[in-house]
């Protein structure tokens, strides 16, 4: 995200806070209402309409506030400072990483493959929770192997291009907000 994106923030979620609110009283007061009997078809759909409103809320938060940054992590420090510099330019809020570190499940992890010999099991445990998207050097069948058994979300092969990788990222954030809009 920019950092216009950024500092807008606490007022859409002050702004998403009061609408969840309103909506969650408004269907308390029409459960009740249904419960003593009062509730007549309209209120029942209206109902229905509330239920609805708080499912895409929830897919609302969870695209603009879980899905927001992306954690680099290459043996190249300078190419995952570059790749960050490039997905910051179009708009996403990047990090650069030359190691593993406590990986927040929200984050969209990109992982260079030539990582995966130095990670011990409680590292692959939480890459494989992210499902990284995967870039390697390597074309191998072994190397997609090695990838599938870390959850990749998805595979490239360096090079890659940027237009590529942002269009992975927006795969794997997908994946993160189709579950709540379902819900």
């Amino acid at each position: 995200m920019s950092d216009t994106d950024l500092s807008s923030r606490p007022e859409l979620a002050s702004a998403l806070h009061r609408l969840r609110s309103t909506l969650a009283r408004a269907k308390a007061e029409l459960e009740l209402a249904d419960e003593d009997g009062e509730a007549s078809g309209a209120m029942v759909r209206v109902l229905g309409d509330i239920r609805e409103a708080l499912v895409l809320v929830a897919a609302v938060e969870a695209a603009a506030f879980s899905a927001a940054r992306v954690v680099i992590l290459d043996d190249d420090g300078r190419l995952a400072e570059l790749t960050a510099r490039g997905l910051r330019r179009l708009g996403y809020e990047a990090e650069a990483r030359s190691g593993v570190r406590a990986i927040d499940p929200r984050d969209i992890v990109v992982f260079d493959l030539g990582l995966a010999k130095s990670l011990d099991e409680e590292a692959r445990r939480a890459l494989r929770m992210a499902r990284p998207i995967i870039v390697t050097g390597a074309t191998d069948p072994a190397s997609r192997v090695i990838a599938d058994a870390l959850g990749a979300a998805d595979f490239l092969v360096k090079p890659v291009e940027l237009s590529h990788l942002a269009a992975a990222i927006e795969r794997r954030i997908s994946e993160d907000v189709s579950p709540a809009v379902e819900g």
